[in-house]
């Protein structure tokens, strides 16, 4: 009991710097931080990975080769080398210094492209084919066929995939301590220097936190999937495949 009623202490002493850092008196940080930059790393990323994905999934070697290559050479190195990379390569690039947070969110673009790419092309892959011949039939040219038809249904079978790259943006964004982000694991470190004697309720309250919010992610990545399970399997019964509301039922078309 001893050791709850100190973790509830030092949340009710606390619980502004867990929640928003410093701010207003400093950078905004704590969990505010860690949400702010996992969104905007999954949002940055999205569209890179689509066209790193496109790219894989082109004839053209020119374009294929370099694609291929930087998905390999991302999701082959430990993200806290990518990081250090960034953090000393960027400043020596621009001239300039950049903030911790600016580099953090350049790192979770780049490693979060690479690896949202392999589940875009994942998606597009497994549409049926004739989705691409039967746009063809009608009218479409091949980037008109994967805007408006492949893109769309990938992208909707895909949600619960990116929802569950998203809770590992929100876990990875913990190694930005090591640049001096201001996230919530920097927040937790700066709370356990000030108090000295209580390390383990601090980072037990850490990870309850890190738990509560991933594994609620988690859980509506799951919902999500049951119901786009559901959807795919009354849409089979139909005979119409598996598309999102807005999307032409081509299926079939061929």
């Amino acid at each position: 009991m001893s050791m709850l009623s100190n973790m509830i202490t030092i949340i009710e002493d606390n619980w502004l710097l867990l929640l928003i850092g410093q701010y207003p008196n400093g950078p905004l940080g704590g969990i505010a931080s860690t949400l702010i930059l996992s969104v905007l790393g999954i949002v940055l990323a999205f569209p890179l990975s689509v066209l790193i994905a496109l790219a894989r999934l082109s004839q053209w070697k020119v374009l294929n080769w370099p694609a291929t290559a930087l998905v390999y050479i991302v999701r082959g190195v430990p993200l806290l080398m990518l990081i250090l990379w960034v953090y000393f390569l960027v400043p020596l690039l621009i001239g300039d210094s950049v903030p911790g947070f600016v580099t953090m969110l350049c790192t979770l673009v780049i490693y979060e492209g690479a690896f949202l790419s392999e589940i875009v092309r994942g998606g597009i892959i497994a549409l049926p084919s004739g989705q691409m011949d039967a746009a063809r039939a009608l009218g479409h040219s091949h980037v008109g066929a994967m805007r408006y038809v492949i893109l769309p249904q990938a992208l909707y079978n895909m949600m619960p995939s990116i929802l569950s790259q998203f809770v590992s943006t929100i876990k990875e964004t913990t190694l930005g301590y090591v640049i001096n982000v201001p996230e919530l694991t920097f927040a937790a470190s700066q709370l356990n220097n000030r108090l000295l004697t209580k390390p383990f309720e601090i980072f037990a309250i850490l990870a309850i936190v890190y738990f509560i919010v991933c594994w609620s992610l988690s859980e509506l990545a799951n919902q999500l999937e049951q119901r786009i399970a559901r959807q795919r399997l009354g849409d089979d019964q139909s005979g119409t495949g598996m598309l999102p509301p807005d999307a032409p039922k081509l299926q079939g078309a061929t």
